[in-house]
């Protein structure tokens, strides 16, 4: 089943940033993962602003290959040093419709 990883980040020291994003795409991509955004244009449409930097939003066919970029050795050096620079939230959904009623996504599990 699809999932997303959305990752919402408040950049607190941005000397992170320059090698994390010319790194981290190519170690989610090994893990099938792909990145739908990586964007700082945040416009709120309802309720209440949240202090965010930027929100990536990265596409993977299964759970098990989101936790396998997540758990990479590779990325944890990355991982460390966003957590170190920022305050992030990472999520993982998946593709299913919770109440069930649209036709083209799988009922929840």
């Amino acid at each position: 089943m699809t999932v997303y990883l959305i990752a919402e980040v408040t950049v607190t020291d941005d000397a992170w940033i320059a090698p994390y994003a010319a790194a981290v795409h190519d170690i989610a991509a090994r893990h099938n993962g792909r990145y739908l955004s990586r964007s700082g244009h945040i416009e709120t449409l309802e309720g209440e602003a949240r202090d965010v930097t930027l929100i990536a939003l990265i596409e993977f066919p299964t759970r098990e290959d989101a936790m396998g970029f997540v758990n990479d050795p590779d990325y944890a050096p990355h991982a460390n040093a966003r957590k170190g620079g920022s305050v992030s939230h990472f999520r993982l959904i998946d593709d299913s419709d919770a109440a069930g009623s649209i036709p083209y996504l799988p009922a929840p599990a």
